[in-house]
């Protein structure tokens, strides 16, 4: 039986256009940045690097680049996050049945951006038990040790927990440590349906 639920952030409840940072920069360059783009966001995403170092190192690659480009470029993939996803986690939050922890690969610059965009972001965030950031606590998934340090910080039995998260080297990492888990297709699916896909486990 379900005791927890464990959310991503990303294509779980905002929307995202993971393409779009990626091709920003290549506009502002007409150069490709695949490696150094991914080398440098799962250091800035692990809190292993500054916002100021992660602007500097892309200068290095596109010197012509303003920080604000810079800045859009990164935040480009961020899109809308639609009421009645807010309005299910309430729902959810109010009915006290179940612990709930957001654990999102997230970053400074992206989440300023949503506090500054996303007015309800206080309401949402306040739904939670617990609300992991991976560049606040340094670890990222889908490495084992930050889904440890979640379950370790609230005594939760893996067998009673469910993952849910739209990228599977994620879900599968938490499968390994004996959580169910839900690897959603932000195409076709939709968190607020959680109760009909996983009505199994419910």
């Amino acid at each position: 039986m379900i005791k927890n639920i464990i959310f991503d952030f990303g294509d779980v409840f905002i929307n995202l256009d993971k393409p779009a940072t990626e091709r920003e920069l290549y506009n502002l360059k007409n150069k490709k940045l695949t490696t150094e783009l991914r080398e440098l966001n799962i250091l800035y995403e692990a809190g292993k690097i500054t916002t100021k170092e992660l602007i500097e190192n892309f200068q290095k690659f596109i010197p012509e680049a303003s920080e604000k480009q810079l800045t859009d470029a990164w935040n480009a993939l961020l899109q809308d996050f639609p009421k009645h996803r807010l309005e299910f986690i309430q729902k959810l939050a109010s009915e006290q049945r179940y612990k709930l922890i957001l654990l999102s690969n997230n970053n400074e610059l992206h989440i300023n951006w949503i506090k500054e965009h996303i007015s309800f972001f206080p309401a949402f965030k306040s739904c939670f038990d617990a609300f992991y950031l991976s560049h606040e606590i340094n670890l990222r998934k889908p490495e084992p040790y930050i889904f440890e340090f979640v379950l370790e910080q609230h005594q939760l039995n893996p067998s009673e927990t469910l993952f849910i998260d739209d990228t599977k080297d994620n879900t599968d990492t938490a499968a390994a440590l004996g959580m169910h888990t839900w690897n959603n297709n932000p195409v076709t699916e939709d968190v607020t349906d959680l109760f009909t896909i996983k009505s199994d486990l419910f």
